[in-house]
Formats: structure tokens, C-alpha cells, sequence
């Protein structure tokens, strides 16, 4: 008999985007919670979105897992220490199981996996395949033999016949079993839009989806297989290094709390249905720190509370341009607090707010005009994956010759980039050189003004730890010159 694992896990992976992760995470998720199991979700890849459905189908934080973004010591670290006392772990992959930045797979879903030595269910879009399916099968299973797939589940099944040829094909050329036939949905409650599924935060049926995903995999899937492979993953065992780590973080939250206590710094965070797009692990990071975290929303609230310094996330302004626009007080009172010095951090759907508009359908909405850029909404997506950022010039966060990774991924850009000739009569400046992705214009991002950086580049604190280092220090600074 196989051993328990004391970390049950699986990663859900696909041959390709859109062949139907997301479904089966959510159905496995749901499922098992109905059942009384707690379980910790994690996504692969740079997303927001499907990890805001993950969380709200586990009734908990949904933790990121890049190797890109964030180095193997600290993923293990993160999945372990964000595990805690779940019964079983889903990780979602992205596009396909093999996809990476380059031929060799590199920052793969099956990178991920060979790293937390985790078995794999593959979801296959059956779509006008029958034999050949297994074909495909075995080349996924022959292409990487140290990645553990364990199983297959058929998705997109016209019916009853074509699944049997389906999965006789695979379980007598593959070996492996098939766990499920999903078949082709008359309803489709996971709609998309520009940037991949509706965020749960604007879906008018969150909760009939999340049953309704539940339901599927109940009815099409073998839960108590599934969940046999998840317990029987390799055992995976706290280390010395997890344990000293631990211990550190421990003594470095003490000593930030004993050393902020008596001034302890508040950070604003702008978190509405415009701006959504936060890694937990960044608020984590943050708090870890002894800070405070303030919930704002530039689309309800009339002014900045009483605050040391604000971050805006990325997030969907365009759908909320209107309600933004119309909020004149709140944009004003931003307006002043930066002319003030107030440090602002703003990524992407933040660097837009900060624009002076944002032109949809040949209409114009003004937003905080801290610079002096418009920004247009464009059918094509502008910048789309993984980036790499060289900082040049002085900010307010980071120093000199600090190379960041990060991601990109919008539909907006500058419909007037001339007003770059402007920037040093206004002292504007850009601060960021793209050594990969494409910035903000011609390859440069990180525009700065006073004490606010805005950029189309996320960062994952994990991976950055200079970003939340270099926001307290400037936070504790603007505090110190207001008292």
C-alpha cells in the first residue's frame, strides 16, 4: 500500500488554453467542499482571474505558484505554509501542460509540477477527436517521464459512443484510466470576455456557477479516484530550510511590529469592482511587515482616509469609467494628497486611473490626471505575458540596476505619445527599462512624478522583495515629514 501524503495535491493541466481547467478546478473544488473537506487552491501562472473564482469555490485564499515569478525555494515554501490544515490541495495549471517561455518548457505547469513532485490530471478537449486521442495522450505521457500524469479526463463529449472509443483507446494504449466524461454543455456559466472568464467579482450567478460546477463533477467525474491519486502524491515533509524560514519570518514579523508599534504605518489599498487584480501573498508581505491595510474604493468614497501610502492593483477600470469619472471629489482628493507627497504604488488598471482619461468608443472619461496621459481601449490585446523590468532612473521603491520580473497583460494603451516630449517640464519621468514585454512607451515603463510609480507591470512580492521593503520605507519617510 502506497503511502499517505501528508500534503495531498493534484494539478489540474491541459493540452491547451480553453480546454477546460478551470471547470474541472472549480467542479473538484466544490464538490469536495460539499463533502465537509477543506481545500487550499492554487493557480499557476500570472492570473487574477481564475484565481478569484478558485478562492471563492474553496471559501479561501487562492495562492499563486510561478516559477517565473517566484524562485523553487519559495514556492515550496508558499504551498506549504499557505497548505496549513487543508485536506487536499488543487493547483490549477496554464495553457498547456508543457507550454513554457521557450522550446524547452521553461516556467511550464510541468515545471510546477516536478517541483512539488505532484501527480497531474490532464482535462482533453475531445472536440472532433475519437482515436487519435490516445495518440495524443501517449505523446503527453512519453514527451516527460518525470511528470507524474496520473489520469484523463474527457471533456466536450458528443455522446455515448464517442466516449467509449475515447476511452478505450487511451486506457488500452496509455495505461492510465480515464476519470471522467465531461460531455459538450448546453449552459455556459463560465463566460468570457477580453481578458479570459468574467471575475467572479461582476458575475451575475457566482454562486449557481459554483453549484452548478459542483454538479458536473459529481455526475461526470470519479471523485473517489481522483481523490485516491491526491493521497497517494509523494510525500512532501517539512525541511530544516522550511523550518528555519519559518522561524525567520516569525522574528522579522516581531521585529517590524516592536519597531512600527508606536508608529505604525497605514497603506491604502484602492479594492473595488474596478480595481481587483491583488496577489494575497503581496497583502501577506505587507502585514507580515506590522503594517496596516486600509480598503478604499475610488468608485463609493467621497476622499483618501488618513493614510501613509496607497497602492492601486490592476483591475477593470474601462467597465467602471463612468462611475470612476463620475466620482470628481475622490479623484481630486487624490490629485492633492500626491501634489502633498503622498507615495502611490499603481499597477497597470492603476497606472490608467492615474492618466488624465481613458477614451472608450470614441467617448472620454477623465480620471485622477496625475499624468498627462490618455489611454484607449483597444480590441487586440497590447502586451500580453511574462516581462522583465531594468530600473535606470531614480523612484520613490526601487534602486538602481534592480531587475524585476513581472507580467503584463491589457488591452489599453497611450493614444498620445508625444506627451512623453512634456514629461521633463512637468518632472515626469520614466524609471523602467523593458528587457522584456513592452512598457508604457517605446519599450520604457515606471513612470514617476513626486512619490508615485505607476506601471503596466505586475509584480508578485515573493519574487520582488524589494517592492514592499521600498513602499514601507517611503510610507514611514512621508509619515515622518507629516507629524
Amino acid at each position: 500500500m502506497k503511502k499517505k501524503s501528508r500534503y495531498p495535491r493534484l494539478i489540474i493541466a491541459g493540452m491547451k488554453g480553453g480546454s477546460g481547467k478551470t471547470l474541472l478546478s472549480l467542479g473538484l473544488i466544490a464538490a469536495w467542499r460539499k463533502k465537509g473537506l477543506s481545500i487550499a487552491p492554487y493557480k499557476k501562472g500570472p492570473d487574477y482571474i481564475d484565481a478569484g473564482w478558485l478562492s471563492s469555490a474553496a471559501k479561501h485564499p487562492c495562492y499563486n505558484l510561478d516559477p517565473f515569478l517566484i524562485g523553487k525555494k519559495k514556492i515550496l515554501s508558499s504551498f506549504k505554509g499557505h497548505f496549513k490544515n487543508a485536506d487536499c490541495a488543487v493547483i490549477e495549471g496554464n495553457r498547456g501542460l508543457y507550454d513554457g517561455m521557450d522550446a524547452a518548457g521553461t516556467y511550464s505547469t510541468a515545471e510546477l509540477a516536478r517541483i512539488l513532485k505532484s501527480p497531474v490530471i490532464l482535462i482533453m478537449d475531445c472536440t472532433k477527436v475519437t482515436r487519435t486521442a490516445g495518440a495524443m495522450v501517449l505523446g503527453m505521457l512519453k514527451f516527460d517521464k518525470k511528470v507524474g500524469i496520473k489520469g484523463v479526463v474527457l471533456n466536450r463529449i458528443a455522446g455515448p459512443r464517442h466516449e467509449k472509443v475515447i476511452r478505450e483507446a487511451i486506457e488500452r494504449y496509455c495505461h492510465i484510466p480515464v476519470l471522467g466524461a465531461i460531455p459538450k454543455l448546453k449552459k455556459e456559466f463560465l463566460s468570457e470576455r477580453h481578458m479570459g472568464l468574467t471575475p467572479f467579482q461582476e458575475h451575475p450567478e457566482v454562486k449557481t456557477t459554483i453549484t452548478f460546477c459542483a454538479e458536473v463533477a459529481e455526475k461526470y467525474l470519479d471523485l473517489g479516484r481522483i481523490w485516491k491519486i491526491a493521497k497517494e502524491a509523494e510525500p512532501m515533509t517539512a525541511t530544516i530550510h522550511d523550518t528555519r524560514c519559518r522561524i525567520q519570518d516569525e522574528e522579522n514579523r516581531a521585529s517590524c511590529i516592536m519597531h512600527h508599534a508606536s508608529t505604525c504605518i497605514n497603506i491604502g489599498i484602492i479594492r473595488d469592482s474596478a480595481f481587483q487584480f491583488y496577489y494575497p501573498e503581496n497583502f501577506e508581505e505587507l502585514e507580515r511587515k506590522g503594517t496596516k491595510l486600509i480598503e478604499i474604493s475610488a468608485l463609493e468614497d467621497k476622499k483618501l482616509p488618513d493614510i501613509d501610502v496607497l497602492y492601486i492593483g490592476g483591475g477593470f477600470p474601462e467597465t467602471n469609467a463612468i462611475a470612476l469619472a463620475k466620482n470628481k471629489s475622490f479623484r481630486k482628493s487624490l490629485l492633492d494628497a500626491v501634489g502633498k507627497g503622498l507615495p502611490v504604488y499603481a499597477e497597470c488598471g492603476g497606472l490608467m486611473y492615474l492618466g488624465e482619461s481613458l477614451v472608450l468608443e470614441g467617448k472620454k472619461y477623465p480620471m485622477a490626471g496625475i499624468f498627462p496621459v490618455k489611454f484607449s481601449l483597444e480590441k487586440k490585446p497590447q502586451a500580453h505575458g511574462y516581462s522583465i523590468v531594468e530600473v535606470q532612473n531614480n523612484n520613490p521603491y526601487y534602486g538602481k540596476r534592480t531587475e524585476i520580473k513581472g507580467h503584463e497583460f491589457h488591452y489599453s494603451r497611450v493614444i498620445n505619445p508625444e506627451v512623453a516630449k512634456e514629461f521633463r517640464k512637468r518632472n515626469i519621468y520614466f524609471s523602467f527599462r523593458m528587457k522584456r514585454g513592452e512598457g508604457i512607451i517605446n519599450k520604457m515603463d515606471g513612470l514617476c512624478y513626486k512619490n508615485v510609480l505607476a506601471t503596466y507591470t505586475h509584480i508578485h512580492a515573493l519574487g520582488t522583495p524589494e517592492w514592499a521593503e521600498g513602499m514601507i520605507k517611503k510610507a514611514a519617510e512621508y509619515r515622518k515629514r507629516c507629524a
